[in-house]
């Protein structure tokens, strides 16, 4: 039961993180905006990698763009449930079956509704849109390696209890065991913190692998998750949901009355339970954007250096191969410490959200 549980969990936060992703594409996240030729434009390099997007990029080659398309899934009232691939919105209108990719304006990288006239619909201009994006698939793709991973590990240990483990059993046990012994225990209690356990490792290894997956520029890596705020706010809702439902009688009645607080701070003006109250949503707030800025930070410095080639380049031809060699060496070790960063931030979220459970669930002194 607790193996469906996870498993559950983690569709449930595929399916919320990704139907959020669909619906804050930019114009680095359409089809049509993304690799024009002619003069290179940082500022669209630079949001094309680090945004989400409808397809997933993988070669050009003389300014021609190699992609694979992903499903575009659309409800509307008026048409229905619609599927196709994204490739087909490649075309001088970016239109198909009445829906259309916008490239400007208001609707600019989200796919609208167009009436008879071929005008957006503006009854309706914006269908429900369930379409797989890049981050999409990256999520399920590492959904189910942690699955294949962790219940395979599972059987192992069910089937030989007292045997010394070997090839993932032994790459992973010690990860395991940090989790339990230097997050879980010292922070929610030996009591409890079974029951956060497959919470605790499920985040620990979902954004360690999402982070790590993200620093490979070929399919299946390259994707930006952790570094996209839908992402990691349906993260850090997790963490809120998990914190208040378990939340003891002491834990709310610390924050009505907080205890070792002066009464002038409390009565007649409640500014310490307001302040405490506030603290409740802030913490998911801070979890959401700790995350978000640091891996999109990296992958931005990363890019920004590979940008400086090109930039340097359209001022005077010789000038790129000079600043080459520099902005590589720049990458690599921005790279490297990308490998540092993608393990810290994992620990980081892991263990706030163990520490916040544990104030939930402490007992009274």
């Amino acid at each position: 039961m607790r193996r469906i549980g996870i498993l559950v969990l983690v569709l449930l936060f595929s399916f919320a993180s990704g139907w959020a992703t669909t619906h804050e594409l930019s114009d680095s996240g359409s089809v049509a905006a993304s690799h024009r030729p002619g003069k290179f434009n940082a500022t669209e390099f630079i949001f094309d990698h680090i945004g989400d997007s409808f397809e997933w990029h993988v070669l050009t080659v003389n300014h021609h763009h190699y992609s694979l398309p992903l499903p575009i899934i659309l409800y509307s009232s008026n048409k229905g449930f619609n599927v196709f691939l994204s490739s087909k919105f490649h075309n001088p209108t970016h239109s198909y079956k009445g829906f259309k990719l916008e490239t400007e304006g208001k609707y600019k990288g989200k796919i609208v509704e167009l009436d008879s006239d071929g005008n957006i619909n503006q009854l309706s201009p914006l269908p429900l849109n369930f379409s797989l994006t890049k981050n999409v698939v990256t999520i399920l793709f590492v959904c189910i390696i942690l699955c294949w991973i962790f219940i395979s590990i599972g059987n192992r240990y069910k089937m030989n209890p007292y045997v010394a483990p070997t090839g993932l059993q032994n790459l992973f046990e010690p990860i395991i065991l940090f989790v339990k012994n230097e997050i879980a225990i010292p922070s929610i209690g030996e009591r409890q913190y079974m029951r956060f356990m497959p919470f605790l490792l499920s985040v620990f290894f979902f954004i360690w692998f999402s982070n790590m997956l993200g620093l490979i520029p070929i399919l299946p890596g390259g994707a930006n998750v952790t570094g996209n705020i839908a992402v990691t706010m349906a993260l850090a809702l997790f963490t809120f949901v998990i914190v208040n439902i378990n939340g003891n009688k002491h834990y709310w009645k610390d924050i009505v009355n907080a205890p070792g607080v002066p009464w002038f701070l409390k009565f007649p003006i409640p500014i310490m339970p307001l302040v405490e109250l506030m603290g409740v949503f802030i913490k998911p707030f801070v979890l959401m954007v700790r995350l978000f800025a640091n891996i999109l930070a990296g992958h931005m410095v990363a890019i920004v250096f590979m940008s400086l080639i090109f930039i340097f380049a359209a001022m005077k031809f010789w000038l790129g191969y000079a600043a080459a060699p520099i902005s590589i060496l720049f990458s690599v070790f921005m790279s490297i410490l990308e490998l540092l960063v993608a393990l810290i931030q994992a620990y980081v979220f892991t263990l706030l959200s163990a520490i916040y459970i544990g104030m939930a669930t402490a007992e009274h002194h």
